[in-house]
């Protein structure tokens, strides 16, 4: 009796270790379906949506854009400006703006308002008061997101870019193209290499470092350039985890609890 015991214990603490193992890679895989499942109802939401519309939505975050060139208090929006901010590019009404695509990292995430908590466990968040997605001269368009979760990949590899890699930005019928020409550290309240730069059209995504610490930012500066060949071609998802590991791994864990009960069973009857 007290061989079943030990046996069933020990295969119980490797089911939990090996859950544990896994836990990062298939929560990862999964963050990566679900945003896959989210773009492909954002394209679809922009195919059907009327193109005067789109149009118009687009002019209405420039003219949002222009407002914010001379508003010296930009990043401390009021209530009432942060309203106007959320109803801008929210077509779907979930606070989507759209879709940004790092092929050096393969990355493929949505975009959303606000960079609170909330928007960063899930997506890239949009950082209010810094010029919408939509590009333009005198903008500058500010993303985060998380780095280091275990649930999800996010930006975890963007210390992986280097100066002239390229990023895309999918906002209705837009694709921007951006090409990086800086990387600089910078403490959390340093907005300075976040202004707007007379007529030029720059992206700036940022995240916490160092890895694991998270005490300072990480800035990764793009200017926009034209569009590269390719680029509707992009599927790079949240995170590539080959499903066939996913699969296996999973099938690991039901086989061993699938013997455990087996084995329970005989114990039982005997």
């Amino acid at each position: 009796m007290k061989k079943h015991i030990s046996t069933i214990i020990a295969i119980l603490v490797f089911i939990t270790g090996l859950s544990l193992l896994l836990y990062p890679t298939v929560s990862n895989y999964w963050n990566s379906l679900y945003q896959t499942r989210v773009v492909a109802n954002y394209s679809d939401t922009m195919a059907k949506m009327d193109g005067q519309d789109k149009k118009a939505a687009i002019d209405a975050a420039s003219n949002y854009n222009s407002s914010l060139v001379t508003n010296a208090g930009r990043f401390t929006p009021s209530d009432s400006e942060l309203s106007l901010y959320k109803s801008l590019l929210n077509a779907d009404g979930t606070g989507m703006m759209g879709y940004i695509v790092i092929p050096e990292i393969q990355c493929k995430l949505a975009i959303y308002h606000t960079v609170d908590d909330s928007v960063l466990q899930i997506g890239v968040g949009h950082l209010s008061g810094s010029s919408l997605p939509v590009g333009g001269k005198s903008t500058h368009c500010v993303l985060s997101s998380h780095r280091g979760l275990p649930s999800a990949k996010l930006f975890t590899e963007l210390d992986r870019l280097k100066k002239g890699d390229v990023f895309y930005l999918h906002v209705y019928d837009q694709v921007l193209t951006y090409e990086v020409d800086n990387i600089a550290i910078v403490e959390p309240n340093d907005y300075g290499l976040l202004e707007i730069e007379e007529g030029q059209d720059l992206c700036t995504l940022f995240t916490c470092t160092p890895y694991g610490i998270n005490t300072q930012r990480l800035l990764v500066r793009g200017h926009r350039i034209e569009n590269t060949l390719g680029v509707s071609s992009l599927t790079s998802d949240a995170a590539k985890v080959n499903s066939l590991v996913v699969a296996s791994c999973v099938g690991v864990v039901i086989l061993s609890i699938g013997f455990i009960v087996r084995r329970a069973m005989r114990w039982k009857e005997k």
